[in-house]
């Protein structure tokens, strides 16, 4: 797989984290329900490592911020993370969502 290939799908992956926290109540949820709607509503099957690793990326930028509980992460999106979401902030490293999806 060339590196373009993983880099597009890294940035698509971490906007697709984005969108699904921007979606949920409190803009908040679990690691493990979203490795599985990145699954399932984005076809991104990851492992929990690299999940874990775009989370802290995600984190390092001020887009997301996580608790590390003894059960699993919680991750949470900031004012920040919601403008990269719907596209009206751009981050180096993360897709910019489509006009109209």
């Amino acid at each position: 797989m060339s590196q373009a290939y993983q880099d597009f799908e890294t940035e698509g992956r971490r906007l697709a984290i984005l969108r699904i926290l921007s979606r949920r109540n409190e803009y908040s949820t679990n690691e493990y329900s979203l490795r599985d709607e990145l699954a399932g509503a984005y076809a991104h099957n990851v492992s929990r490592d690299k999940l874990r690793g775009d989370l802290a990326w995600l984190e390092e930028q001020d887009l997301v911020i996580t608790q590390a509980p003894r059960a699993g992460w919680i991750v949470t999106l900031t004012a920040r993370g919601s403008d990269v979401a719907a596209g009206t902030a751009q981050v180096p490293g993360v897709a910019r969502p489509r006009p109209g999806v």
